[in-house]
C-alpha cells in the first residue's frame, strides 16, 4: 500500500491513545507464565501484539477474548513442546520468548521477514543462553534460531546491554522460573533503562521478587518462584502517540490525546517534555496531551535513549524548527526493524530536509519555511519510520508518498485513519 501523504495546514480534534503495545507484549507473557487464570484489560491491537497472542497458544496458553478484555490461562514453567514459533516481525516477542524457549527440547524460530528482523542480531541474547546450559543454532546471531533446551539452569549470568535492553528483560522474565537462584550482571552500556523498568514493574505486579541495583546493572533473582494469576489493565501507547503529537505541533492544531497517563514509566512519555523544550503550546492533565500547534518550533538538544521509540517523530518535529536539534545516546535505533539512523534520514534528504548522523547522533538543520517535498520514499518496511515521514510530509509543500505504508500495522494499524479524523489529507492507495 502506497500514503500519499498532501500538504495539510490544520488538524482538530480529539483520539483516544491506543493500548501500549510493550505493556500488552509483557502482560501477555506473564500471565502465560502463571499457572492460574489471568485477565488482561484493553490489550493493544496490532501485528506485533498479535505476535506474542499466537505464540503463547502455541506454547499451551489458551485464550479467550472480547471487545474489552482477554481472558489467559498459563501453562506456568511448562510450556507445550513446539517444534517452531512464527513471531512475524516482532523483535522483542522473538527475544522474550527465545529465553522461554529453554523449557522446551528444541524450537526453531522461523524467519518471515528477511530483510527487517531477519537482518537483525541478537548474539548478545545467544552468549548469555549458552552460560545456561542451553545450546542455540543460529545464522550468525540472526534468524532462523534454534533453541535446545529442556535444562536451562541459573547461577551467575552476564549479558551485555549495548545492543538492547531486550536482552536483559528475556533473562529477567526467564530465570525467577529456574531451580537455582541466579545472578545477572550486565556489560557495556544498557540501553533503553527505562524500559528495563517497565519489565520490572510488570514482573513485581506479577508476584515476582527482583532485587535490582540503582544503576540496573545487576541483579538478583531468587529461584523456584512461581507467577502470580492477576488482572491487568494496559494503559495508552506514548510511542504511537509521539507522531500524532508531533503532527500536531507542525501544523496549526488543537488536537487532544485521551489515556496518556502522566506518571507513566513508559520512556516515550518524554515527547511530550521534549515538545515543550521546543516552545509548542501544549499541557497535560488529567491523562489528556492537549496541542494547540501553531507551527512554530525551536532547536534543542535531546538524548534519545531516554524516549527510543519517540525519537523517529521528535526528529521529523524539529525537521521544522528554528535552528540546529541534536538526537545523541541514538546508536541503538541502527538495530531496529531498519537502521533508523541511516536509512531514515535518507529518506528525509529526499524530501529536503536537512540532516546530518554520526555513528550515535541525529543532527537536524531546522528549515522553518519546510522542505519542498513531491518525492516518493521508501520506509524500509518500518513502522516507525513511516509514521515519522507522515509528518513530514504533511509539512512539506508538495507532499510525500510512503511506499510499503501497510506495515505500520506492526504497532498502529489505525494511524492513517486517526490521522485522517483529526483532518489530515492521506490518501490510501492498495498495490
Amino acid at each position: 500500500m502506497k500514503a500519499i501523504v498532501k500538504p495539510t495546514p490544520k488538524l482538530s480534534g480529539e483520539l483516544q491513545a491506543l493500548s501500549s503495545k510493550n505493556y500488552t507484549t509483557r502482560y501477555l507473557l506473564v500471565a502465560a507464565l502463571a499457572e492460574g487464570t489471568s485477565t488482561v484489560y484493553y490489550p493493544a491491537h496490532s501485528e506485533d501484539s498479535d505476535a506474542i497472542r499466537r505464540c503463547i497458544q502455541d506454547l499451551g496458553a489458551v485464550l479467550e477474548e472480547d471487545d474489552e478484555k482477554i481472558v489467559i490461562q498459563g501453562f506456568g514453567r511448562h510450556p507445550k513442546p513446539v517444534k517452531e514459533l512464527n513471531v512475524g516481525n516482532a523483535g522483542a516477542v522473538l527475544r522474550f520468548l527465545m529465553s522461554i524457549a529453554a523449557f522446551c527440547p528444541e524450537v526453531t524460530f522461523v524467519n518471515q521477514y528477511p530483510d527487517s528482523l531477519g537482518k537483525r542480531p541478537h548474539d548478545d541474547l545467544i552468549t548469555a543462553l549458552e552460560q545456561m546450559n542451553v545450546k542455540v543454532g543460529h545464522q550468525e546471531g540472526r534468524l532462523p534460531i534454534t533453541i535446545h533446551g529442556g535444562q536451562p539452569k541459573g547461577g551467575k549470568i552476564t549479558v551485555s546491554g549495548s545492543i538492547s535492553s531486550q536482552y536483559l528483560s528475556s533473562l529477567l522474565f526467564m530465570t525467577p522460573l529456574l531451580e537455582e537462584d541466579s545472578e545477572i550482571t550486565v556489560t557495556g552500556d544498557l540501553k533503553s533503562k527505562v524500559v528495563v523498568g517497565q519489565t520490572l514493574e510488570v514482573l513485581a505486579q506479577a508476584g515476582i521478587r527482583i532485587e535490582a541495583s540503582d544503576d540496573l546493572m545487576h541483579f538478583v533473582v531468587p529461584g523456584r518462584q512461581q507467577y502470580a494469576a492477576r488482572e491487568y489493565i494496559v494503559q495508552g501507547d506514548y510511542p504511537g502517540s509521539a507522531a500524532i503529537l508531533a503532527a500536531a505541533a507542525v501544523t496549526e492544531s488543537d488536537i487532544r490525546v485521551h489515556r496518556l497517563l502522566e506518571e507513566s514509566k513508559q520512556g516515550e512519555r518524554a515527547v511530550v517534555d521534549v515538545l515543550k523544550a521546543m516552545d509548542v503550546p501544549l499541557t497535560h492533565a488529567d491523562s489528556i496531551v492537549h496541542v494547540q500547534g501553531n507551527g512554530k518550533l525551536k532547536a534543542g538538544e535531546f538524548d534519545g535513549d531516554e524516549f527510543t521509540d519517540g525519537v523517529l517523530a521528535m526528529v521529523a518535529a524539529a525537521v521544522f524548527a528554528e535552528g540546529t536539534s541534536r538526537f545523541y545516546n541514538v546508536e541503538n535505533l541502527r538495530y531496529k526493524e531498519c537502521d533508523r539512523i541511516t536509512d531514515y534520514l535518507n529518506e528525509l534528504r529526499k524530501a529536503g530536509a536537512q540532516v546530518e548522523e554520526r555513528q550515535s547522533e541525529i543532527i537536524v538543520h531546522g528549515r522553518p519555511e519546510g522542505v519542498e517535498g513531491g518525492v516518493e520514499i521508501n520506509a524500509h518496511f518500518d513502522h516507525r519510520v513511516i509514521m515519522a515521514l507522515t509528518v513530514v510530509g504533511l509539512r512539506s509543500k508538495q507532499g510525500l508518498t510512503i511506499q510499503d505504508a501497510h506495515h505500520v500495522a506492526k504497532s498502529y494499524p489505525q494511524y492513517f485513519d486517526h490521522l485522517q479524523a483529526l483532518g489530515a489529507q492521506v490518501e490510501l492507495i492498495e498495490e
